[in-house]
């Protein structure tokens, strides 16, 4: 279920040629941990085996593309090269990188092949808020979101085989922490991924539209970890909700507003504002007010290695910091909650988005990706938007008060008229 996968077989088929895939393993990559490579490189064991059983040479480097992906394509003659997209600034100059040190004669190609619209296709420009961009999504749906067809055995066979994958020693490249313990509900792969969408509409779909919101319940999908790192493309997941359309219409349409106009609109932010994870990148009016109440008194001000711990003076902030850091999820209703709480508890909102960035980029095994920049609302799937909750990004001013400005307020109060707040509390209790 990959349309760049997809795009490079079938030029490769029509060329007559072998087909090679190569994924370069970055020996760091923002914050993340050995959590989050283990995730990744877990799945790639399974993508490996599909490959070989496809005649499809799969190759693990070690390095920056820039440093070992040129060097490949010259000892393998190979003709063309076609990498998938992502909105954001590393990954957007890893494809510069490679660009520049090309052969001139081997053309690249770029498929966005993890949005059902393509990112530069659903909007030519940054869009306000979801309310701007759904006609457009929704318009383009009718000629995007159709079956994948199938990668192919591949008749064209390399002239070498690809080498053998020393897994273990790929962890011995990595300079990442070690502390951040894999987790025990989320099994890696394409395989376990489709599983956890098997189960999402057999038992939890039905009630996604009436109780996503509420932390005790379970109906959220839970398929973010899968989707961030590929290993279940989120228009597979669309295809097969909708055909339970008849049945749960609510709870599929809210599906698609969740998985499909709000994750790309995070996309579009990140693609068109190169300041997505700053307070640069807010609108003016944020901006503004920001800036006015930034020198405001703080109820409690806590250091990053307190919020670390969950040792605030909040029990349901803490449990939620604790579900992040035990689980690699928070429920994506208390990630707004905690992100809007953590402006009110820094010294001014620079920091704020630097805590939350680093928090939620650690710990979510989702971390790392456009949603946690610019997401804007009940996130069932994806990190809470950092400058949707505290530079409101995607959202309007609200009546004005102290540290937040205009920008959306949350408190305890008004979570415990939403949901069983002790329940939640006494699930994520500190163990010590």
């Amino acid at each position: 279920d990959n349309w760049a996968f997809l795009y490079a077989q079938r030029l490769a088929l029509k060329q007559e040629l072998p087909l090679h895939v190569c994924f370069c393993l970055v020996p760091k990559f923002l914050e993340a941990t050995i959590r989050h490579y283990r995730f990744l490189l877990r799945g790639l064991q399974e993508v490996a085996e599909e490959c070989a059983e496809l005649n499809i040479s799969f190759h693990l480097l070690l390095g920056y593309a820039k440093d070992v992906l040129p060097a490949f394509v010259v000892e393998h003659g190979v003709g063309g090269l076609v990498t998938d997209f992502s909105p954001l600034r590393l990954p957007r100059q890893w494809v510069e990188d490679v660009r520049e040190r090309l052969p001139e004669d081997v053309p690249f190609a770029q498929v966005d092949a993890h949005n059902i619209v393509p990112c530069w296709v659903a909007s030519p420009k940054q869009e306000y808020s979801a309310r701007t961009i759904r006609g457009k999504i929704h318009a383009q749906l009718p000629e995007f979101l159709t079956e994948f067809p199938p990668v192919v055995r591949h008749p064209h066979l390399p002239s070498c085989p690809a080498e053998p994958i020393a897994w273990e020693a790929c962890y011995s490249s990595l300079q990442v922490d070690h502390t951040v313990k894999e987790v025990e509900w989320a099994t890696p792969g394409t395989a376990a991924g489709l599983a956890v969408l098997k189960s999402f509409i057999a038992e939890r779909l039905k009630s996604f539209s009436t109780h996503r919101n509420d932390p005790n319940k379970a109906a959220l999908s839970n398929l973010s970890p899968w989707l961030h790192f590929g290993q279940v493309s989120t228009q597979r997941a669309i295809l097969e909700v909708q055909k339970h359309r008849r049945k749960y219409k609510d709870s599929v349409d809210a599906f698609v507003e969740e998985a499909v106009v709000r994750r790309e609109l995070a996309e579009n932010f990140c693609y068109y504002n190169e300041n997505y994870d700053s307070v640069q990148g807010a609108y003016d009016w944020a901006q503004t007010t920001l800036k006015l109440h930034a020198k405001d008194k703080r109820p409690y001000l806590y250091s990053l290695q307190e919020l670390e711990q969950g040792t605030t003076h909040d029990p349901l902030w803490n449990a939620a910091q604790l579900q992040m850091v035990r689980e690699g999820k928070m429920h994506g209703f208390l990630r707004m909650y905690w992100a809007k709480k953590i402006l009110e508890w820094t010294r001014c909102p620079e920091e704020a988005l630097q805590f939350a960035i680093y928090l939620n980029d650690r710990y979510e095994l989702d971390g790392r990706d456009p949603n946690g920049y610019g997401r804007a609302d009940t996130l069932s799937l994806c990190p809470t938007g950092c400058l949707w909750s505290i530079c409101g990004i995607h959202d309007q001013g609200w009546a004005e008060r102290t540290v937040f400005g205009k920008i959306r307020y949350m408190n305890y109060a008004g979570c415990k008229r939403k949901f069983d707040v002790e329940q939640f509390e006494r699930r994520y209790a500190p163990t010590h």
